[in-house]
């Protein structure tokens, strides 16, 4: 019995072995086949045999969109373009709160894997099947793999598996290639904080107004926390949830001691600012005008400029950095000198002036005029275009028109609820004064500061560069010169201020005459006659020399517009830009010699190499003599004529030249004028040459655009961080306009005896 029982025990073992032993080799069959087809799966992928993969080149250069950036001479961001506003930065340059944020919230293993955390997706199949989920398996290098190449948005299931174990193998590549926190960077580079933000220097910009280096831990909490869901935790939309998702970050970092819990419960007591949140916008921030001036020069300098392989730059995702030559802090200045004069001063002025008058702004027109001026407003409008494209009539379009509607108007105290016609929006927007400036150094012809108009967001037309207005008596130093230049005439030459009659071609004849009675029938020196405008005078040379000569003259001094050859010209009548203007006057204070205004000094591409540095232009225009002499007319008009506001209101002590300008019916109204080293010039108007103010007094250009100077040269002077204060404390007037070694101890230059002049050397206001 006993025996038979032990038998019977040791069959079924033997049996239970046999069992086992059977499925031992299918076991390892199986295991090796599986692992073999994981071995080929990923070969493949790695081949690129299963689809695209990138190659080791595309790696090392990944190709993303990278937006185009604008410096100011002093090193700020003015400005960018692009596709997706992404600029890239390096891991130094980048706040180490940010990487630790990330690696606590993303990645805790970040610096000890290799691509892939098998710890992590362990983690995450046990949490599948246990229905228990703590975090993902992605690695940081896995995300930056996805962000590189991505996935295809409509991809099937199987399509998606595959999609993953790509990224698996560009994970391992990219560990391979690049360092840790090489792939750090390139990580923050590539992904989207919202609020048109892509990548990590963006939206420290965007957000917080600050460097990736200068954000605290607290920013960079929540700049970490957005990546979840940017448009969810936006500060600016959803700020509890952000608040809620920041804190959570800050646990994180907490949890793997980059905080301490004192500090951990203090940051996430902070409120979140958003007071220098502002997103990154074409129409916004400084230089507006200026940006899309410098975009229109870009679109042209691509087509003309080639990359060595042939193909042609784009300013949109190529990444190129343009290092300008506009001071961030000078065009700041010049920014607030035309809002707080012509915004907040003169257009309140202008609108109480023609408050209560009929056919409000534009004077002296018909009714058959103001109809058309309206009528083509009304045609270039969003509001037609609309009503044009779904079938509407011209008279139904008309009668919409002429119909009181509520709407948003625009207002220097910002948007405002009305109720008005759309057509009276359209005269309302008419009643807008505008504004052009534009500064250069008198010797490099550098452009530091260059406003276009008002306010970019709402009237977007270049008052710098592309608008042409008369010029008016700004245009009588040209004048002038040419009559001085032959060495008949010098600042104290006597000339009569007298009617002078020009006989026309046609067989008509031509006579000016003054705005006002100033010493009607005398001689006087021709700097009084400059200084004081006077129309008759301009006339005497005009009629000696010609308009011919003084066109030859400004085509040397860079004017390139059309010029009519007629005698009026010498009263302004001219059409010309603020750009041509600034760049010819500069020619006095720079000893005679035209230097092209220059808005760029080099072009970058991504990776810092120099592929463009520009050349100015130049040419002598006049000799240094000559322009000596007019700087002294000039500086007659500042010290005792038309500008002399300067001199008072401003206090301007500085050596300083410059000349007004005011067109027929105070259309327009000009300033341009210089120091040593800053050459500047000024217009004022509206937008329909109709519009304007009624009286002289009111729309001289001595009250409409001197002002805006004067503003500018206070700000730019008494600016501690900008040289010109320093310069002046430390040479006084001995900083002056440097008289030419040919023309001291000449009595004529200066109206002064010759051992006054060889004394002082150099000419100053004293």
């Amino acid at each position: 019995m006993y025996s038979s029982g032990k038998t019977e025990k040791t069959k079924k073992e033997k049996k239970s072995k046999g069992s086992y032993s059977k499925w031992i080799k299918p076991f390892w069959i199986l295991y090796a086949t599986g692992l073999l087809i994981l071995v080929l799966l990923f070969t493949f992928i790695s081949l690129g045999w299963l689809g695209f993969m990138p190659s080791l080149a595309e790696l090392e250069n990944p190709e993303t969109n990278q937006a185009t950036e604008v410096y100011s001479c002093d090193g700020e961001l003015l400005g960018k373009y692009y596709f997706e506003n992404r600029s890239n930065c390096k891991f130094d340059e980048i706040s180490p709160y940010m990487v630790n944020a990330l690696i606590a919230t993303e990645d805790a293993r970040f610096y000890k894997h290799s691509g892939i955390d098998l710890r992590a997706l362990f983690r995450v199949g046990f949490g599948v099947l246990t229905h228990n989920h703590k975090g993902g398996g992605s690695t940081i290098t896995q995300q930056l793999a996805k962000n590189l190449f991505p996935r295809d948005p409509h991809a099937s299931k199987a399509k998606l598996v595959l999609t993953k174990f790509k990224e698996w193998v560009v994970a391992v590549k990219l560990e391979h290639e690049f360092s840790k926190n090489e792939i750090m960077a390139l990580y923050l580079n590539t992904v989207d904080f919202g609020n048109n933000s892509m990548g990590i220097k963006s939206a420290a910009k965007t957000y917080f107004n600050k460097t990736p280096l200068e954000l605290n831990t607290e920013e960079a909490a929540l700049l970490v926390g957005m990546l979840k869901a940017p448009s969810k935790y936006s500060p600016t939309r959803h700020p509890n949830a952000a608040t809620e998702r920041r804190n959570t970050v800050l646990a994180q970092m907490n949890k793997y001691k980059y905080l301490t819990d004192a500090e951990c419960d203090s940051l996430q007591q902070v409120p979140i600012d958003m007071s220098n949140f502002s997103v990154q916008d074409h129409t916004a921030g400084s230089a507006t005008y200026f940006r899309e001036y410098l975009r229109l020069y870009m679109n042209e300098w691509c087509k003309n400029n080639p990359k060595p392989d042939g193909s042609h730059y784009d300013i949109y995702s190529d990444g190129l950095r343009i290092y300008t030559t506009i001071d961030s802090r000078m065009q700041k200045h010049a920014e607030e000198a035309v809002y707080e004069h012509v915004c907040q001063y003169l257009q309140p002025m202008f609108f109480e002036h023609w408050r209560g008058k009929e056919n409000a702004p534009f004077a002296n027109l018909s009714k058959e005029e103001t109809d058309r001026i309206l009528t083509s407003a009304m045609r270039r409008s969003e509001r037609y275009q609309r009503m044009k494209d779904a079938g509407a009539s011209e008279e139904e379009i008309r009668k919409a028109f002429n119909t009181k509607v509520k709407m948003k108007v625009f207002s220097w105290n910002g948007m405002k609820d009305t109720v008005m016609t759309p057509m009276d929006s359209i005269r309302y927007i008419k009643s807008f004064l505008h504004c052009g400036l534009m500064a250069v150094d008198v010797n490099s012809g550098h452009v530091k500061a260059y406003v276009g108009g008002t306010n970019y967001k709402y009237f977007q037309y270049d008052h710098v560069k592309l608008s042409r207005r008369q010029v008016g008596s700004t245009f009588k130093p040209y004048v002038y010169t040419v009559a001085m230049s032959t060495g008949d005439y010098s600042p104290c030459t006597m000339v009569p201020n007298i009617p002078v009659t020009i006989h026309l071609p046609d067989g008509r004849t031509w006579t000016p005459r003054n705005s006002g009675h100033y010493k009607e029938g005398q001689m006087m020196p021709l700097r009084e006659a400059l200084a004081q405008s006077l129309n008759q005078v301009s006339a005497y040379i005009m009629k000696q020399y010609g308009p011919n000569a003084v066109i030859e003259l400004v085509r040397r001094m860079g004017m390139t517009s059309d010029i009519p050859a007629v005698p009026a010209i010498c009263l302004g009548a001219c059409e010309l830009s603020l750009y041509e203007q600034v760049g010819a006057i500069n020619c006095f204070p720079n000893q005679g010699v035209y230097v092209e205004p220059t808005f760029i000094t080099k072009i970058c591409d991504k990776e810092g190499n120099v592929i463009f540095t520009y050349v100015p232009k130049t040419n002598e225009a006049i000799d240094q003599v000559t322009a000596f002499k007019t700087v002294r007319l000039m500086q007659g008009v500042v010290d005792f004529g038309t500008g002399r506001r300067l001199r008072g209101q401003y206090e301007l002590s500085f050596p300083l030249g410059g000349k007004t300008g005011t067109t027929d019916n105070q259309s327009d109204g000009w300033f341009v004028g210089y120091t040593p080293v800053l050459t500047c010039g000024i217009w004022v108007g509206c937008e329909d040459r109709a519009a304007h103010f009624r009286s002289t007094a009111l729309g001289q250009g001595a009250r409409t655009a001197l002002p805006v100077f004067g503003l500018f040269m206070q700000k730019c002077y008494n600016d501690p961080n900008l040289p010109y204060k320093r310069i002046v404390e430390t040479q006084g007037n001995g900083y002056s306009f440097t008289v030419p070694d040919a023309f001291r101890g000449d009595p004529a230059t200066g109206c002064e005896d010759a051992a006054a002049q060889e004394k002082r050397k150099q000419i100053s206001f004293d």
